[in-house]
């Protein structure tokens, strides 16, 4: 009778689970597109989906590329939207498909300077810092500044945003004939053309900080990133990072979980659920031990966690923070327009582009169709990649060899469709050495260094290929790299696809601070993600 038991427990264990897993109702499924800076928030959404039957997936993508895909509507494949701030919903959300968008979190963009700097400046324990004392100590060379790209990524638009606001005066809200006054537009050209390091993107930026330590004084990024840096130098003995609170101009990402309503009640059921997951206070408590400010914008600075809200790292939580208002869409849209073509610090971008023979046939012809993204400015605005009138542009073919460059200076249309109309003849043909061709672009530029304008610029090396590329220039490359007095701090960007030898690109990021972009089967969205780095 035993032996009888033994056997048929296991089969009724089976039936048991068989019928509890049936009587639960279908497993939900929601897709969410997120900011990248909510990638380490994750666990917290899937412990929760694991606990209510339900699969969520969430993909990353810059704040652009989310603004894009709110444009598609209820089309979008997407059922929720989870961008840094709200703007890129108010640009976006053009067919206002998103419903219930409410704050999750926040974070405020501050500036965050090496600690040494701010105790040699006597900014420690400055209340009263503003935007222009901080342009001015850029300025006076007190430290190399660096910011993500307000074209691309939230904390560089919302910083941007900020300066706006300070610049004008500190209005109660931003309008149109603000943008056209030329103080302000001065002004503002004065502060970016600070900026020694761009990116877009804010977690980029602080990994960057943290591989090159001595490359970088200060970014401006959002607290919860700075403490994140923080905790990551503390644990290898560097040093921290203080946080400056701007008196003025000071934006808060306030992070907004919205549904794009397709009218699925099931799917708006479980979105609501996991809104008000994600707003209960216990897990608005482990994103408070995260570093987000969670709750009212103040915090409660006695049952934060030192650990994490560290006074030493100038993190103040008792203090008032009062954000500045989000301008409307059409001001948000002009303001990045003039940062794209006028304000920023002008590019100097080398495309170092294969036409090796494994190019030929499709691999080509997708590479052509990418470019036209940077060479047509039509196409271009799209993205908000356009030139600026300071641009410099830089198309260098390689093979087994490097070919002829072609160099465009400024953004004149004739000028970058000369350049278009190159790329587009050009053949796939013999070997592949990225290494001679990257050579060939640092020495490019040698003549801005010579003449003492390369810093006038924000230089960035862009490689395409499809292939492992011959060594035997390997070594000289590197070399290079390290020998020439302007290229140490010029960042070698690659975008691989086809059968790329991605070993060989990541060592190329790393000896440089730079980024590898995978393409896929989108060279045209990686191509997009590296231009967005300078």
């Amino acid at each position: 009778m035993k032996r009888l038991v033994s056997l048929l427990l296991p089969v009724a264990l089976a039936l048991a689970a068989v019928v509890y897993f049936s009587s639960r109702p279908p497993a939900v499924a929601l897709s969410i597109l997120a900011g990248s800076e909510n990638q380490a928030l994750e666990p917290l959404i899937q412990d929760w989906a694991a606990d209510n039957n339900v699969v969520v997936s969430v993909t990353y993508l810059g704040s652009v590329d989310i603004s894009r895909e709110l444009q598609s509507g209820d089309s979008s494949p997407y059922d929720a939207v989870w961008p840094a701030h709200s703007l890129w919903i108010e640009l976006g959300d053009t067919g206002k498909s998103v419903s219930h968008a409410t704050s999750i979190l926040r974070s405020p963009v501050v500036l965050g300077l090496r600690k040494s700097i701010a105790a040699r400046l006597g900014w420690i324990g400055r209340k009263d810092l503003t935007i222009q004392d901080i342009r001015d100590a850029a300025t006076r060379n007190d430290f190399r500044l660096s910011m993500t790209s307000a074209t691309q990524s939230n904390s560089g638009a919302s910083a941007y945003l900020g300066f706006l606001y300070a610049f004008a005066g500190d209005p109660d809200m931003l309008t149109l004939p603000m943008l056209d006054d030329p103080a302000l537009l001065d002004a503002m050209r004065g502060l970016l053309a600070q900026v020694d390091r761009s990116s877009g993107s804010s977690g980029w930026l602080k990994d960057a900080f943290l591989a090159k330590p001595d490359g970088f004084d200060a970014m401006f990024n959002y607290e919860s990133v700075v403490i994140e840096t923080n905790q990551a130098l503390a644990a290898v003995g560097e040093e921290p990072l203080y946080i400056i609170y701007p008196a003025n101009g000071l934006a808060v990402a306030d992070s907004p979980l919205g549904l794009i309503d397709k009218g699925d009640p099931a799917k708006e059921a479980a979105f609501l659920a996991l809104q008000t997951h994600l707003l209960s206070p216990d897990t608005q408590n482990k994103l408070s031990a995260l570093g987000r400010r969670a709750g009212l914008i103040g915090l409660d600075a006695t049952s934060a966690d030192p650990a994490v809200w560290n006074p030493d790292w100038g993190v103040d939580l008792a203090r008032d923070i009062a954000p500045i208002p989000t301008p409307d869409s059409d001001v948000i849209a002009k303001a990045l327009a003039l940062y794209q073509t006028e304000l920023r610090k002008p590019s100097l971008t080398i495309w170092v582009l294969d036409v090796s023979g494994s190019m030929a046939g499709e691999p080509l012809a997708q590479l052509k169709e990418a470019m036209r993204l940077v060479l047509d400015p039509d196409a271009a605005a799209v993205n908000l990649l356009q030139p600026s009138s300071r641009d410099v542009t830089v198309i260098l073919p390689f093979n087994h060899s490097f070919l002829e460059p072609t160099i465009v200076t400024g953004g004149e249309k004739a000028d970058l469709a000369a350049a278009l109309t190159r790329v587009q003849g050009l053949q796939a043909d013999g070997g592949t050495d990225v290494y001679i061709a990257i050579s060939k672009a640092l020495w490019l530029l040698e003549p801005y260094a010579a003449d003492g304008t390369l810093g006038d610029f924000l230089p960035a090396i862009v490689a395409m290929t499809d292939g492992a590329s011959d060594v035997e220039n390997r070594d000289r490359m590197f070399r290079d790299l390290t020998d020439l007095p302007w290229a140490k701090d010029i960042p070698i960007h690659s975008i691989a696809f086809g059968n790329a030898d991605e070993d060989q690109l990541k060592a190329l990021s790393a000896a440089s601070v730079g980024r590898m972009f995978t393409a896929g089967d989108d060279i045209a969205k990686a191509l997009r993600s590296a231009k967005g780095y300078n």
